[in-house]
This record gives structure tokens, sequence and C-alpha cells, in this order.
């Protein structure tokens, strides 16, 4: 019955070598602005039963345990851990990092998720119409909405998301605009989307919004930005372990053949 080891043995080998793309991907975002980590979960596949817990064996005594044989593993799903990034100290006053569990909202491609993505980074920048847009390759566009006034000579961005800018000739700070955060029932449901943004799934619920400070979504620091939640000792830790296992899943696989050989030279 060896071949039965020989596929199970390639499951674990097929299984192993997807969580280890999950730590290569975790290790090259490393320095990805609020880049949330994620890991491989794995469950157990089908069992053989050759005789079930309780049922008399020989008509005379029950067998106090099951006699099963596994067939193997797989990643069940890879689950994004939200902890929560170090705040880096960053130059530009509409950088922002969010203290909670809250996400910023931008408006993405109408034919992608809801139209919205949501994501931790917070380096905004004003476009040429004074917008505050994600500093990613599309430049998306914080929703609701900020829009800085042309000429500000000082932005602040309170923990409350209030955000004052100070014109010329003026000699108090004006409000033009709040950013709101957003939360979810499920935020592990989320569909990583790229560049830096989630997607809503029926697993993660809708998302709803509400103002800095209230509603669990934490507060917001400005001229700060989180940095990537991965630790890459511990990736690396990971990945020696991955391969360790990943080595003795092929060692099975070579034992199990050299049974095969001996049994298939038997005279």
């Amino acid at each position: 019955m060896s071949n039965i080891s020989l596929y199970t043995a390639s499951t674990g080998l097929e299984a192993i070598s997807m969580q280890i793309d999950v730590i290569a991907n975790n290790l090259a975002n490393v320095n990805t602005v609020g880049f949330k980590r994620s890991r491989g979960n794995f469950e157990d596949l089908l069992y053989i039963n050759r005789q079930f817990a309780g049922n008399p064996d020989d008509g005379a005594v029950s067998s106090p345990a099951p006699s099963q044989v596994g067939l193997g593993t797989r990643i069940s799903n890879t689950q994004l851990m939200f902890t929560q990034g170090s705040p880096v100290n960053a130059s530009e006053p509409t950088d922002m990092t969010i203290q909670g569990d809250g996400f910023f909202r931008v408006k993405i491609y109408d034919d992608v998720g809801d139209g919205f993505g949501y994501t931790r980074a917070g380096n905004f920048i004003a476009n040429r119409d004074g917008d505050l847009v994600l500093g990613n390759s599309d430049g998306y566009r914080l929703d609701p909405p900020v829009t800085i006034p042309t000429g500000a000579t000082k932005i602040d961005i309170g923990p409350d998301g209030v955000v004052s800018v100070m014109l010329p000739g003026d000699t108090e700070t004006k409000e033009v605009g709040q950013v709101k955060l957003f939360r979810f029932p499920n935020q592990t449901g989320l569909e990583s989307g790229g560049k830096n943004v989630y997607l809503a799934t029926p697993a993660s619920g809708d998302s709803f919004m509400t103002s800095p400070g209230e509603g669990g979504a934490g507060t917001i620091l400005s001229k700060f930005l989180e940095s990537s939640n991965v630790t890459a000792v511990k990736e690396l830790v990971n990945l020696i372990e991955k391969q360790r296992a990943f080595e003795l899943n092929s060692k099975v696989i070579t034992t199990s053949n050299e049974m095969l050989q001996t049994v298939t030279h038997l005279k």
C-alpha cells in the first residue's frame, strides 16, 4: 500500500510549496506601506476507515479506537493578518496612519468590487486639482473626497480626521473637509486587490463609515505612515521550517519508492 503514501506526501509538497509562495510575497512586501502579511491555513484531507470505533471485533470485543489512514493535506485558505504596523515618521502633512482597525476608502474602477477599494496605506498626496489621492501607480482618489485649496500654506490633519488649511492673507486656519474611516464585520474576509488596496467580498460583509475616534475605527496620526507588519526574521524562520517539512515529504516519496522497488523485485 506504499502507493498511498506517495500520493499523500505529494499533497504535502504541493501545500508547502504554496505556503512558501505566501512567505515569499510577505518578504517581498516588507517595505510596502500599510501591507498586511498573509499566512496559509492547512487542513487534513479524507481518511480511509479500516475499522470504526465501537464496532465489534471478532464478534466479541468492541474496538476502543478507529483504524484510519489519512490521505494528506492542503491549504484551505490564506488569511490576512491585520496586526498594526509600526508608525514611521514622514515629512508630508498629508501622510496619515490609522491607529485602530479602520480603513481609508478610495475610488477605483466601477467594474472592480463595488467600485471602491480599502487601504491602510496613508501616503496621500494632492493632485493638480487639490484632491487627495493615494500615492500608488493609479492615484486612487480618497472617498469621501477632500480637496486642498490652491495656494494653501499650511495643512493640518487632526486625530478626528478634520483637515484644516491656512490660506494666503488669512490669520486663522479653515476646515476644508474630514477624512472618514471604514470598518467591516469580518475584515479577514477582504480580498487583496493589489496596489495597496483591499476589496470587499461577501465574506467580509459591507463596509460602514465612521469618523475617526468613533466606532472602534481608531484615530488618525498625521505626518506618519504605517509600515508593513511583516517581520523579516519570523518569515525567514517560517521559510526554514517549511523547507525542512518539504524535505521530509520528499523523503517519504523516496522511501515509498524504495519499498515498491523491493516488492517489485521479490521472487
